[in-house]
């Protein structure tokens, strides 16, 4: 692990799309880390923004950050839709002015707080972009078993997706920012 910043330092998480245009962009701060990779919080009300949106958080979130740069997952405290979403990403990572960045990859992972339950989303969004961008085959390939592999692990608790895990990361946020 690099160096990261120091639980508490408020940062941005920027995300960008394979062509490098913006995406979206998460005002959080750096919670700390543990064996599943880096955290960084998000306060209800603080802003997200992509070209064309600017919004705030609907309660507070935590996102784990893997060692794998292949996906972002955020656990959601009180969001009224979603407890679970997981960006499949490309090259997370932690940027040289200490801020993480991402591509987002159009393919996500979800455990709704309905009857939906958990689910792969945003395949359509998936198959469109991977054609208009060209994602190599072999990135294809490995995403789409990483998916499959998230939904398996949320769908079973399996931590960090479990409640436990959640509400630790969740505690930590809200002593570093209250």
């Amino acid at each position: 692990m690099t160096d990261r910043p120091a639980p508490g330092t408020p940062l941005v998480f920027r995300w960008r799309k394979w062509d490098g245009s913006p995406h979206w962009e998460h005002d959080c701060v750096f919670l700390g880390s543990d064996a599943h990779g880096d955290w960084v919080g998000q306060r209800d009300g603080w802003r997200s923004a992509r070209p064309g949106l600017d919004t705030v958080s609907n309660g507070d979130n935590v996102t784990l950050i893997p060692p794998s740069g292949e996906y972002a997952a955020t656990l959601n405290a009180t969001h009224p839709r979603i407890a679970v979403y997981i960006d499949i990403a490309w090259d997370v990572r932690w940027d040289s002015g200490a801020d993480p960045t991402g591509i987002d990859m159009d393919l996500d992972v979800v455990r709704a707080r309905d009857e939906r339950g958990v689910f792969i989303d945003d395949r359509d969004e998936w198959e469109e972009h991977r054609v208009r961008y060209g994602y190599p085959a072999d990135i294809v390939l490995r995403l789409e078993q990483v998916a499959i592999d998230l939904e398996a692990a949320v769908r079973a608790a399996a931590p960090p997706y479990d409640e436990a895990t959640a509400a630790h990361w969740l505690g930590v946020l809200t002593r570093l920012a209250p």
